[in-house]
């Protein structure tokens, strides 16, 4: 199978979690640029449980659109677990999701450093009793390989956090 039947099966099995739950779900994304909204959203019937999909590739936009707080931005980065919760936290309370992901990291091919190399991304959920988890994962590849492994971790991470 393709990456993108891949993706897709994971976004099936999300679908019936929520839907069997009667839950919403929102993601905010930075390094994925709106791609795991797309492939939410490919989904027909996607409306029943998805509410929205913020795109706040920018720190002002993380600001504004989510509550990032800019001393978390200048303490830890963009690319930070701290950020990534503030993020996740924020989509939840904006949208009014019953679950939230937040997804931030360096796609490259630039950008990285010795501490946080490209292939870096922090992903975090939020729910109704606060942060579900966060996660930090180093993915191999270009942009695009690293982005698409970065959408199926968040699809990966969401689905295990339903089953508990």
């Amino acid at each position: 199978m393709s990456d993108a039947d891949l993706i897709a099966a994971r976004v099936t099995k999300l679908a019936a979690l929520l839907e069997a739950r009667g839950l919403k779900f929102s993601c905010a994304e930075s390094c994925t640029g709106g791609w795991l909204a797309k492939c939410l959203t490919d989904r027909p019937g996607s409306s029943v449980w998805f509410e929205f999909g913020f795109v706040t590739y920018g720190n002002n936009a993380k600001q504004k659109l989510l509550g990032v707080r800019v001393a978390t931005l200048d303490t830890h980065g963009a690319v930070s677990q701290q950020a990534a919760q503030e993020m996740a936290t924020g989509a939840r309370r904006v949208s009014g999701a019953d679950l939230a992901v937040a997804i931030t990291g360096i796609a490259g091919p630039g950008g990285g450093t010795a501490d946080k190399p490209v292939g870096t991304v922090w992903f975090a959920w939020a729910g109704p009793d606060g942060i579900l988890g966060a996660e930090l994962r180093v993915f191999p590849g270009d942009r695009a390989a690293i982005r698409s492994q970065a959408v199926a971790a968040a699809l990966d991470g969401t689905i295990a956090r339903l089953h508990h």
